[in-house]
């Protein structure tokens, strides 16, 4: 019988999708569940998108296209990256790609064995089992206070001769943090003091309640050492088309683009015709999504202030909150009560490393009435413990 070993053998399956999956298969046996899982816009992806996309196909646009992506959409990445972020990209700066995969090329291209990389603790799922498929090792530092800050200090711990890159992620996933300005300032002089790779996961860009979101790569000396990471998933409500990219200077990409030549070859064709019509055309569904997601997290703010043992700051950024408990459980424990009793899906905090015990983190990318329904059962579930 085949035995699992190698480098393979130490990773771990998506703690996210696997609750969702759990979640999904109770209501599959006739179970009410509300999650608050998977970070997923209930929206439906702009009409003007769809037609792009629908008119491509129908255009016969429907086979390989470049690795690096079609040219009208590079150029349009590049135009959005010089207006909105002050990166001087120009199209040979932009690979398009899942977002996802442009953060595993970004590491499989630049990570070997032996090196470092500096990721936060709590973070996203997936950046230390990518980290771990290119043969490095990440290194967690802590978040500091109620605002979940990445701060030159905390990053400073975690950097050794060893080191080959730090991983920011603002707004974050899982806490919603948004980095500072004097923070970013901070890192970007880390990064260039010890010659360090940066890899910039903006893909919340858009989902900014308080303060606002700086590029690293636009501080001076950090576009030749960074690569920015950015997609459509979350703020245009397309999450299956699957379409993201990488800005970073040509002498990184080149690897990166390499990679995806011999692993996803390109990105769906019409799925670009799609993406030029989404960073090109009318932007006010973009707005009033935004705008409904900041009335979201009003609620469950509002909601959670109901909850006895749960508490949380306003997230900045993104659509989590990341609120502390105090049941003497652990938060593993606390998500099965949860379903148990409450028939409500939330994540563990420690799905997304050890400093995410003791917390929970429950997406509010879902409609306000399931927001309502399901604060409720966890008031009522909570009561009685």
């Amino acid at each position: 019988m085949y035995t699992q070993t190698g480098r393979m053998a130490s990773v771990k399956p998506s703690g996210t999708l696997r609750i969702a999956e759990i979640a999904n298969k109770l209501k599959a046996e006739g179970r009410n569940i509300i999650s608050f899982t998977v970070g997923e816009p209930d929206f439906n992806t702009p009409r003007h998108i769809i037609d792009a996309a629908h008119r491509a196909m129908l255009d016969g646009f429907t086979h390989y296209t470049p690795a690096a992506g079609i040219p009208e959409l590079r150029e349009a990445v590049a135009n959005k990256s010089i207006n909105e972020n002050r990166l001087p990209a120009t199209a040979a700066n932009v690979m398009v790609s899942p977002t996802k995969q442009a953060i595993f090329s970004a590491i499989l291209a630049n990570v070997e064995g032996g090196n470092e990389v500096v990721i936060s603790n709590p973070a996203w799922v997936s950046y230390e089992p990518a980290i771990a498929i290119a043969g490095g090792r990440a290194v967690e530092v802590p978040l500091t206070g109620d605002d979940f800050r990445m701060t030159p200090e905390s990053v400073m711990e975690g950097v050794t001769p060893g080191t080959k890159m730090i991983i920011l992620n603002s707004p974050s996933n899982p806490t919603g943090g948004v980095a500072r300005l004097e923070d970013l300032k901070g890192i970007a002089d880390i990064a260039t003091d010890h010659d360090l790779l940066v890899l910039s996961d903006e893909i919340y860009e858009k989902l900014v309640f308080e303060g606002e979101h700086h590029s690293i790569a636009s501080l001076p000396g950090m576009f030749e050492r960074t690569i920015t990471v950015n997609g459509l998933s979350k703020s245009y409500a397309m999450t299956g088309w699957r379409i993201g990219w990488a800005v970073a200077p040509e002498v990184i990409l080149r690897d990166m683009i390499r990679i995806q030549e011999h692993s996803l070859t390109c990105c769906t064709s019409f799925a670009q015709k799609g993406a030029v019509a989404a960073l090109t055309g009318d932007q006010s569904e973009l707005r009033n999504m935004v705008s409904r997601f900041a009335q979201r997290r009003k609620l469950v703010m509002d909601k959670l202030s109901q909850i006895d043992g749960m508490h949380a700051k306003p997230p900045a950024g993104a659509f989590y909150l990341f609120p502390k408990f105090d049941y003497g459980m652990t938060s593993r424990q606390f998500t099965e009560y949860l379903l148990s009793e409450a028939n409500v899906a939330v994540m563990p905090g420690s799905a997304f490393g050890s400093a995410g015990e003791g917390h929970v983190r429950m997406s509010f990318a879902t409609s306000e009435a399931n927001i309502e329904t399901g604060f409720d059962a966890v008031a009522k579930a909570v009561s009685r413990l």
